[in-house]
C-alpha cells in the first residue's frame, strides 16, 4: 500500500475507533471512580451521624472494599475475553450501579460492611479489563493517550462528583430520605443507564466493529498483528531497536521474523487459554516491581480521593462551601493528564513522566504539613493532584507495551492490579478521625 495512502486509512480507522470506543470508557471510569468515592462527599453529608459510625468504622467500611476488589481482579479478565468486553465491562457496571443505588438504603454499620464488599466484587475486573480491552484495539505507541484520555475521567470525577454531591445534597427530605441517600441512589440509577448505553456503542473486537468498513476492520486487524509480531520480536531480540522504531510507519520485517521462530505466534483474537500463560504472567519480574511501584502511588491516589472532603472539612470548610472546593483541584491534572500522555506516546517514554512528577506530589504533602493558613494547605491539595495522576496512565502502560500474548497480557495487567490496590488498606487509615488538623 502506498504510505500516503496508509497513513490516511490509518488516521481514519484511529479516528473512528476513538470516537466510538473512548467516550464509553471515559463514562465508565468516571462512574467508576465516582461510585467508589462518592462515600466521602456522603460522610460530610451526614452518613456517619445518621448510621451512628463510632472511632474507625467508617474507615473499616472504606477498606473492606478492597478485598473483594483484589480477589476478581484475574478470573474477571479470563471471563473478559470468552464473554466479550463489549458484554462483560457494561454488566459490571450495571451489577455496581445497582449496588451503589441499594447504598442509598443501608440502616446501620453491618449494612454499610456488607454493601461496599459487595461494591468492590461488582467493581474489581473493570480497569483491568479496560486497559486489557483497549490493547486489542490500539499499537503500542497508541496506547498511553487513550489510557489516559479515559482515565482523566478519574480526576474529572472529583470535581464532577463534588458538583453533583453539592446539588443532590439539596434533596434533603424528599422522600423522608437524607440528602446523602439520594447521593447514592441517583448516582447509582445513572450508572446503569451510562452501563446499558456502552454496551451498545463498543465493539467486541476491530474485526466485529460495525462502524468499520470491510478494508478498515482487515486494515485494523493486520496493524495489530504486526504490532504483536513486533513486540514479540522485542522479547525474543530478534527485532532491532532501529527496526522497531520503523514500526511507527509499517512493519516489513515481519515476514523475517516468522521465518526464524519455530513456533508461529497465534493472533490474540485466536489465542486458546493456557495454564502456562497465567505461570508465565505471575513469574514476571516485571509485574512485581511495576505493581508495588503502582501500590505505592495508589496509596496516596486513593487517600486522596476518597478523603478530600474530609481534608477540606479539617480545613474550616463545611456544608455546600466543602464540596465545592473539592472540585478545583482536579481541573489542572484532567489537562496534564492528557498533555504528559501525549508527549509519552512521542517520545515512547513511561517512567521518566512518572520520576518528573511524583516529586511534584511530594511537595504538596509538604505544603500541607508545613503551611501556616488554610489557604497555603489548599494549594498543597492541587499539588498533590498534579503529581499523582499524570503518572498512572504511564504505569498503567507499562506491561501492556511489553507483553505478547493475550493471556499472559491479561495476567500480567489483572495481577498489577491486585498487587496495586493492596493499597486501599493502607489509604483507608491514613486519615483518622483523631488526626484531623486544627482549622486556622
Amino acid at each position: 500500500m502506498d504510505p500516503t495512502e496508509r497513513k490516511r486509512l490509518e488516521r481514519r480507522v484511529l479516528f473512528k475507533l476513538d470516537v466510538h470506543v473512548l467516550p464509553a470508557l471515559a463514562f465508565l471510569w468516571l462512574m467508576n471512580f465516582i461510585d467508589r468515592s462518592n462515600i466521602g462527599n456522603a460522610r460530610i453529608a451526614g452518613l456517619e451521624r445518621d448510621l451512628g459510625l463510632k472511632g474507625n468504622q467508617f474507615n473499616i467500611a472504606l477498606s473492606v472494599f478492597y478485598i473483594t476488589y483484589i480477589i476478581v481482579e484475574i478470573p474477571s479478565n479470563m471471563v473478559l475475553k470468552r464473554v466479550g468486553a463489549n458484554i462483560w465491562l457494561p454488566a459490571l457496571v450495571c451489577a455496581w450501579g445497582l449496588v451503589t443505588t441499594l447504598s442509598g438504603f443501608v440502616q446501620n454499620f453491618a449494612g454499610l460492611v456488607a454493601i461496599r464488599m459487595v461494591l468492590g466484587f461488582c467493581e474489581g475486573g473493570l480497569l483491568g479489563g479496560m486497559v486489557l480491552y483497549l490493547s486489542t484495539l490500539y499499537r503500542r505507541h497508541e496506547f498511553q493517550l487513550r489510557v489516559a484520555l479515559f482515565y482523566a475521567s478519574a480526576s474529572l470525577s472529583g470535581a464532577f462528583g463534588g458538583l453533583l454531591a453539592t446539588g443532590l445534597e439539596k434533596m434533603n427530605g424528599l422522600g423522608n430520605l437524607a440528602g446523602w441517600r439520594w447521593i447514592f441512589i441517583i448516582e447509582g440509577i445513572a450508572t446503569i443507564v451510562v452501563g446499558v448505553v456502552s454496551a451498545l456503542v463498543m465493539p467486541e473486537n476491530v474485526l466485529k466493529a460495525r462502524f468499520l468498513n470491510e478494508e478498515e476492520r482487515h486494515f485494523a486487524y493486520d496493524r495489530l498483528r504486526d504490532d504483536m509480531h513486533a513486540a514479540e520480536g522485542l522479547v525474543q531480540g530478534l527485532t532491532s531497536a532501529k527496526e522497531y522504531e520503523n514500526d511507527k510507519q509499517d512493519i516489513t520485517h515481519v515476514e523475517d521474523f516468522e521465518s526464524t521462530r519455530q513456533t508461529p505466534i497465534v493472533p490474540q483474537m485466536d489465542e486458546k487459554f493456557e495454564w502456562r500463560e497465567l505461570r508465565r504472567g505471575l513469574s514476571d519480574v516485571q509485574v512485581w516491581l511495576t505493581g508495588c511501584a503502582y501500590m505505592a502511588i495508589c496509596v496516596s491516589l486513593y487517600s486522596f480521593s476518597l478523603f478530600l472532603p474530609t481534608i477540606v472539612v479539617g480545613l474550616g470548610y463545611s456544608g455546600t462551601r466543602a464540596q465545592l472546593l473539592t472540585v478545583p483541584p482536579y481541573v489542572p491534572a484532567t489537562v496534564i493528564v492528557i498533555l504528559i500522555a501525549f508527549a509519552a506516546d512521542k517520545l515512547r517514554w513511561r517512567g521518566p513522566f512518572m520520576l518528573m512528577f511524583l516529586p511534584i506530589c511530594i511537595a504538596g504533602y509538604a505544603l500541607m504539613l508545613a503551611a501556616d493558613t488554610n489557604e497555603q494547605r489548599y494549594a498543597g491539595v492541587f499539588l498533590i493532584a498534579l503529581g499523582l495522576y499524570p503518572s498512572v496512565p504511564s504505569l498503567l502502560s507499562i506491561l501492556p507495551n511489553n507483553h505478547a500474548g493475550h493471556y499472559k497480557r491479561a495476567t500480567t495487567t489483572a495481577f498489577q492490579l491486585m498487587l496495586a490496590n493492596l493499597a486501599g488498606f493502607i489509604a483507608t487509615f491514613i486519615y483518622r478521625p483523631e488526626d484531623k488538623p486544627l482549622a486556622s
